[in-house]
């Protein structure tokens, strides 16, 4: 990264913050999410929405998406490769995937591939920081991304066909419909990418091999209202994908990676009066296929089918107070090459309370208790409360206890697994500061999490690697998130800048864990005036330590994106665009002996009709 570049970048960031000084209209819709503990229960904690127009700019991986939106780092082995976050320095199992309020990481290794989830065809898609293990269930320590869709009863149909063509012959088709009446609501979705990622080593004379990949995923999602107090509505989605694993840096490889994930949820939900009650059934599945030698038919494979029973009752006790309880039952059976064939069964209670005590102060009380015979799960609760003395400025302070139960191959992997492992578990606490108007927000976060028995796979006195619950780790840290909007006569502009400083240390040895910068910082800012559209983003992470005792790092780099669109039509139905993705050729790895790539363009066009 070269001075020349940071004082560009300075410069342009202070111009588009010089032009949005004024008083600001919001020309976003509000977004109505189907996760409704996301709406009710989560006021003290802070949730970040990224709306339609921020999906459709950024590539269609969820880590595209989120890498250059929010503060969680990612190590990614390649483009395209397997890709697993940090979230306020917490480990790739410790932050939880919520799918239309069902928890979807992986019962296998305990986490979930973003590289593996494509974007485009929902509704919505929320950041929420921090702990929620008392709602989400385990691995909800760091924080949680929400994957919503919303269905709609409206009398409206729309449909919309997204096509991007890119560098490494990287093709992406997207299409989304929505048909919905007074009674029935349907949105179907289908995407595909592929790519050749045949991309060059930026100043080397060497490319990425093995590196090829295509993935497609299908939605259906189907909604039928009997009256105006009861409905059903079912949530589908299939993906399938196959990666050709790229090997590190001056290596050779001949890997290739298959998996296929369905996931299907039905509910039913009624209304009376001051009562509303729900229940959902859904039905999970993973599957993996790994081959070491792709010309090779042998390979390894895993699968675990997970199958959910859940009950939720919530009261209103007047205006001020909300109580749900909730009651879940679900079953996992595991199987592999690797693995014992296992079965988990999980019992849980939960009960979520929210009382408005008066128009400038409310708090919030969640707790859980699961009961299986396969851990000792400990009592998870959360408190929260929201202070607003002024109608500018408010105060969210918020305190959990969260979990990660150990997967199936911590605990059953033929050979290596340890049944006797404890749950990882932590106690966190942050404070929150908002400043805000009709047309600006400023906020500064502080956060600390504490969490014990952190599992580790550890080489044994045979030299077999096993895992044990053997660390205890302390972060902390601060987040700072500014947010502008400005309409002068036709003329729109959107900027949002986040920082955050994140210390994540080894209470044993006093090191920091490796692959948590200090420092990251992402910016992004739009711009429309009638038919055009520019956005600009900015990415900078700091140094990450990749050796346990501190003395290996990768160095910081900073990489700048930008596009412009243009639309056509009266109603700007047709639009054409052009983004260019690492502008300044930045030569940067987020994971060590894994190139990322230089300069790269993707044309796309949007046919809504």
């Amino acid at each position: 990264m070269t001075l020349r570049n940071l004082v560009l970048l300075f410069g342009l960031v202070c111009c588009q913050f010089v032009l949005a000084q004024d008083s600001i209209v919001n020309a976003l819709q509000e977004v109505v999410i189907s996760d409704v503990y996301l709406k009710k229960f989560s006021t003290s904690q802070n949730i970040q929405k990224l709306s339609d127009s921020i999906i459709k700019i950024n590539k269609p991986s969820l880590t595209s998406l989120l890498n250059y939106n929010s503060l969680i780092y990612f190590k990614e082995n390649g483009l395209g490769m397997v890709s697993s976050p940090s979230f306020r320095g917490t480990t790739a199992q410790q932050t939880a995937v919520i799918w239309n309020g069902i928890n979807i990481n992986s019962q296998l290794n305990g986490q979930t591939d973003f590289n593996t989830i494509s974007t485009r065809n929902f509704s919505s898609i929320s950041v929420r920081s921090g702990g929620g293990s008392s709602i989400y269930g385990s691995s909800a320590i760091g924080g949680s991304i929400h994957l919503n869709t919303d269905l709609v009863f409206d009398n409206d149909i729309s449909n919309e066909i997204q096509l991007d063509y890119g560098s490494f012959n990287t093709v992406g088709i997207n299409f989304n419909s929505k048909i919905s009446s007074e009674k029935i609501a349907t949105q179907i979705g289908f995407s595909r990418n592929s790519s050749d990622n045949d991309y060059d080593f930026p100043e080397t004379n060497k490319k990425n091999e093995n590196g090829q990949f295509y993935n497609q995923s299908f939605n259906l999602n189907f909604g039928y209202q009997f009256n105006s107090k009861q409905y059903l509505k079912l949530y589908s989605q299939l993906f399938d994908g196959e990666r050709h694993f790229s090997a590190a840096y001056g290596s050779v490889s001949k890997s290739k990676y298959q998996n296929l994930d369905t996931r299907n949820v039905l509910e039913w939900k009624a209304f009376f009066q001051k009562f509303t009650s729900t229940l959902r059934l859904a039905h999970l599945q993973e599957q993996y296929n790994y081959f070491e030698n792709k010309s090779n038919s042998n390979y390894s494979f895993g699968k675990a089918e997970t199958s959910i029973l859940k009950y939720d009752a919530s009261f209103k006790l007047g205006d001020e107070i909300q109580i749900n309880t909730i009651v879940d039952y679900s079953q996992t059976k595991g199987i592999g090459s690797d693995l014992t064939e296992n079965v988990r069964k999980i019992g849980s209670t939960s009960v979520l309370l929210k009382h408005n005590v008066t128009n400038w102060f409310l708090f919030e009380v969640t707790a859980r208790k699961e009961v299986t015979n396969q851990y000792q799960s400990p009592f998870l609760f959360s408190i929260g409360t929201v202070f607003q003395p002024f109608q500018f400025y408010k105060i969210k302070i918020n305190g959990s206890r969260n979990f990660r139960i150990p997967s199936f191959n911590d605990l059953y992997w033929k050979g290596s697994g340890n049944p006797n492992l404890k749950p990882e578990n932590s106690f966190q606490g942050e404070i929150t500061q908002e400043i805000s108007n009709k047309n600006i927000s400023f906020q500064v976060t502080g956060f600390g999490i504490k969490i014990n028995d952190l599992l580790r796979w550890k080489p044994n006195e045979s030299g077999v690697w096993s895992p044990e619950n053997v660390e205890n780790v302390l972060t902390y840290g601060t987040e700072v998130v500014l947010k502008i909007n400005k309409k002068i006569n036709r003329h729109l502009f959107d900027f949002t800048t986040t920082y955050g400083y994140t210390k994540s240390i080894n209470q044993k040895t006093e090191k920091e864990l490796i692959y948590v910068p200090n420092h990251k910082w992402v910016t992004s800012f739009q711009y429309y005036y009638k038919r055009v559209s520019i956005n600009h983003q900015v990415l900078y992470n700091g140094t990450v330590f990749t050796s346990s005792d501190n003395q290996n790092s990768l160095t910081d780099y900073l990489v700048y994106n930008a596009g412009l669109q243009y639309g056509f039509g009266k109603s700007q139905n047709l639009k054409l665009g052009i983004q260019a993705a690492n502008v300044f050729n930045e030569k940067y790895q987020n994971v060590l002996g894994r190139p990322l790539p230089g300069r790269n363009y993707t044309l796309n066009i949007n046919l809504n009709f």
